[in-house]
């Protein structure tokens, strides 16, 4: 383990210096929310030295200078929707917090792009682009809460991923901080750009370790006229998740293909208290499609109908919107009420392989003696496995779970798969990481990592221990 320093009086009144002494808190009170995420469990709670909440690129340079001169951890965090353990302080030092830098700073609608600050809430970006007549494609699930920062670190994906890709696809340009305090521009409103190495997507996905986001510029896509959800409700996970791969195959490109289980529909009923259709024995697939011409969109509701029911498909709905959103982006509250400790696990497989994955965490779910519920960006193939802790003795939790996702991710990487499609790895799967990630793989990222950041202040035991 490197070796970092304490955040003394001397760092801390230099702090208050750049930022204010009202935005650097050290009040066990108020570090309380930052001591944790998403992820439950007592070993994942780790409470910072101090938070700190500077208001522009210009403070965090002075933070960042200050931090890489005394050797203090810097945790960069957004709004702590993630579940990897990806911005808690696990080696100390202070957390970065970007919720004051919350303002969007430009909409060019002549170029499509939307510039805004880190810790502007996703769900405000997706309102004020359609506002404007456009859209903003990447909502992950947490959309309501989490911040575009937090989205670029973790490379998010969500719900339209399968036609718009994940939000390394929607980001132009960065304004980044590194950790030595230098602010550098990367990438801009351009279509193309061949000119060097492509730091801007180097930077997305990298969990706070290589710098800190202070300024983003998104990519909006025209918005579509019409919108249509179908839900298809099927009587098991196998004629479900089968019909993903015959709909991906055919002339429609779908906007959204979620797939959940039995499980998870009952969960959410209950957590919500709505009746859901078919919640007894029902498997869901969700689909949205979209256009601007009308008849040609009824005409795709009629096709989908029809080869979902002639797959087996005990009912296809026009969905309303609302409802069935909620229920699917409740899954992981639903389950957090159910148990309050449970393990959120993000595997990414080919489409193809989806059914494997759902056979087998039932399998493992038999095995090990727990609750598994499944959801699924089906159509590309990012299948989440929420693990319930339930009645189980704390004991016996923490010796089945390693075991469980030991033999759940060996079998992941035998399809070809990856350790997560969206969540990203933070600490929480550093040792699974160190086991399923290839070598050479690993050595690379180490060797981007000590460039950019010799003294290892950015986020560290974050992704990988350089121990």
């Amino acid at each position: 383990m490197s070796t970092y320093n304490p955040l003394d009086p001397s760092a801390l009144a230099e702090l208050k210096q750049i930022v204010g002494e009202k935005y650097v808190w050290t009040d066990r009170e108020k570090l309380e929310p930052y001591s944790h995420d998403e992820v439950t469990g007592e070993k994942y709670v780790h409470y910072p030295e101090a938070v700190v909440l500077p208001a522009n690129a210009a403070e965090v340079a002075e933070i960042l200078k200050l931090a890489n001169r005394r050797l203090i951890p810097v945790v960069p965090r957004g709004a702590g929707s993630g579940y990897a353990c990806a911005s808690v302080a696990y080696q100390g030092g202070f957390v970065l917090s970007t919720e004051r830098m919350n303002q969007v700073l430009e909409i060019d609608e002549v170029n499509m792009v939307m510039v805004v600050e880190p810790g502007v809430r996703t769900a405000d970006v997706h309102k004020i682009a359609l506002e404007k007549g456009y859209l903003y494609p990447g909502e992950p699930s947490s959309s309501d809460s989490s911040f575009i920062g937090g989205n670029v670190a973790t490379n998010a994906g969500g719900l339209k991923a399968v036609k718009y890709g994940t939000t390394r696809q929607h980001v132009l340009g960065l304004e980044i901080v590194t950790p030595e305090g230098e602010v550098v521009n990367l990438g801009g409103k351009l279509k193309k750009d061949s000119t060097g190495y492509g730091l801007t997507q180097l930077m997305i996905g990298s969990e706070g370790t290589l710098g800190v986001v202070t300024k983003v510029l998104l990519k909006m896509v025209p918005r579509s006229k019409h919108v249509v959800d179908l839900l298809a409700v099927f009587p098991s996970a196998e004629s479900a998740i089968n019909i993903v791969a015959k709909v991906m195959q055919s002339p429609i490109h779908p906007l959204c293909v979620e797939f959940m289980d039995n499980k998870g529909i009952r969960c959410a009923e209950a957590f919500l208290n709505e009746k859901l259709p078919h919640s007894d024995k029902g498997y869901y697939v969700i689909l949205s499609i979209d256009g601007n011409n009308e008849e040609v969109l009824d005409d795709q509701c009629v096709f989908i109908d029809e080869l979902c029911t002639a797959n087996g498909a005990l009912e296809v709905l026009v969905a309303d919107p609302v409802k069935i959103w909620k229920a699917r982006k409740s899954f992981g509250e639903a389950n957090r009420a159910r148990s309050l400790i449970f393990s959120a696990e993000d595997t990414v497989v080919p489409m193809s392989c989806i059914p494997e994955v759902v056979h087998k965490l039932a399998e493992l779910g038999a095995k090990y003696g727990v609750n598994i519920h499944i959801a699924a960006h089906a159509a590309d193939g990012n299948v989440h496995a929420d693990i319930l802790k339930e009645d189980m003795p704390m004991e016996q939790w923490l010796e089945v779970l390693p075991q469980l996702q030991d033999e759940l991710y060996a079998f992941i990487y035998s399809l070809g798969g990856k350790l997560s499609g969206e969540h990203g790895i933070g600490y929480k799967r550093l040792a699974l990481m160190k086991k399923y990630c290839n070598p050479v793989e690993l050595k690379m990222m180490k060797a981007i990592k000590l460039a950019l950041d010799p003294n290892r202040i950015m986020n560290p035991g974050k992704i990988f221990s350089l121990d």
